[in-house]
């Protein structure tokens, strides 16, 4: 029975569409061209149809390729290639030759394939995504109120930590409905919760700067502009809680793990799946996500263990997680970079962590088990062997047979 393949050249208004049967030497191709319109991607279909095509193979080209895999994913096995493991010759491409040529490398196994999860997945992902952009958006207009506060010489954010907190909003409405004159900076200072760390009187000095219109007009818009991310942000926040509500126990399992919480749970099973199930080895997750070493081999020496780049999302949740991790007091993962932050820097150790992470996060949604903290006392049990075995080392070199006991009466001055 033939198996047949399909190539396709995505494009925004086109697509460049190849079709032959998978088989070792040359290969017969049949060509159409088709519009990315809804009619236009009904007509391929049926075309593929028609042909009896088994799998269809196309390019992650920036977003074009997701409506033709929509059009497509009920009618045959899809695959999405990374555009740059399908690379040609300078002056020797087109589309059609493009298309061909990823039919080629489908079949000998030269292309680098995309993981593309199912369609509830996606609109996690969507939907996680997007709330992570308004939340790095709010970040942006906080930094322009500061510059804003630093051009009307008012150093409001050097006195009160949470610039946008309770007090700081407060402050920062007054300063934005003042129109003309000098400031009020006894009126804006007691604005401020007696409970802050700075005085009434370092917040008046604070205060004290050359405020004009142009000021309160931005401010107002920036402030005006924080309040509709704080509701978009909130809004997509509870509606992932919705859509993830049959997944509740996986979220909660992610979450009771150091340097997570629901928020960063959700955004992982977003990405990974609430079973990680496509993934058969924590070491296959932690190389698609990029948290393991590289090898760049050559004439058997490897000159290079840098990661390899994997899913920027994924990467940036496991950072920021295993900075949290080591923060935490009392857990393993803080023992852990104690222990190699004198031997491996900084960076190096961080990214130790987020490898440890990971796997640790495949445990958890592929067995469905639940994170029991190791603590302190575990790892230093564990630490004390390995420096008495380095010791014992290092004395029978000298020459000595030593003996470690421990113990266990307080030793008499």
């Amino acid at each position: 029975m033939k198996y047949m393949v399909a190539g396709i050249d995505v494009h925004k208004r086109m697509l460049a569409v190849v079709v032959a049967e998978a088989k070792v030497g040359e290969m017969e191709f049949e060509r159409g061209r088709f519009q990315t319109t809804r009619s236009g991607l009904t007509e391929l279909a049926q075309w593929l149809k028609e042909r009896e095509v088994k799998e269809a193979v196309m390019e992650s080209t920036a977003q074009y390729w997701r409506p033709v895999w929509l059009a497509l994913e009920q009618s045959c096995k899809l695959q999405l290639a990374q555009a740059r493991s399908n690379g040609a010759r300078r002056g020797r491409k087109s589309d059609f030759r493009d298309a061909e040529r990823m039919v080629h490398r489908l079949i000998s196994g030269d292309l680098v394939l995309s993981f593309v999860p199912e369609e509830e997945q996606r609109g996690w992902r969507l939907l996680a995504r997007t709330r992570y952009s308004l939340v790095r958006e709010r970040g942006r207009v906080q930094s322009h109120i500061e510059g804003l506060l630093e051009d009307a010489q008012i150093k409001l954010s050097s006195k009160i930590k949470d610039l946008l907190g309770v007090s700081g909003r407060r402050i920062l409405l007054a300063l934005a409905e003042h129109k003309e004159g000098p400031l009020d900076v006894v009126g804006l200072a007691a604005l401020g919760d007696p409970q802050l760390q700075a005085t009434p009187e370092q917040l008046q000095d604070a205060l004290n700067g050359r405020w004009l219109p142009r000021h309160g007009l931005l401010l107002s818009l920036h402030l005006e502009r924080i309040q509709i991310l704080d509701r978009q942000i909130d809004e997509l926040y509870t509606k992932l809680g919705e859509a993830m509500k049959a997944h509740e126990q996986a979220i909660a399992r992610v979450s009771e793990v150091p340097g997570f919480g629901p928020d960063s749970a959700m955004q992982v099973i977003a990405e990974l799946g609430p079973q990680a199930a496509v993934f058969p080895t924590p070491g296959q997750l932690a190389s698609w996500i990029g948290v393991c070493p590289g090898q760049q081999e050559s004439a058997g020496h490897s000159s290079s263990d840098q990661s390899p780049k994997g899913n920027r999302t994924m990467r940036r949740i496991l950072d920021q997680a295993a900075w949290a991790a080591v923060k935490k007091k009392g857990s393993f993962f803080q023992a852990l970079y104690r222990r190699m932050l004198a031997r491996s820097g900084e960076q190096q150790t961080i990214w130790a962590v987020a490898h440890r992470l990971c796997r640790l996060l495949w445990k958890i949604l592929h067995e469905g088990v639940r994170y029991i903290e190791q603590g302190t006392p575990i790892v230093n049990v564990q630490t004390m062997k390995r420096r008495q075995r380095r010791l014992t080392a290092e004395f029978r070199k000298l020459g000595f047979q030593v003996t470690f006991t421990p113990i266990t009466q307080p030793v008499q001055g």
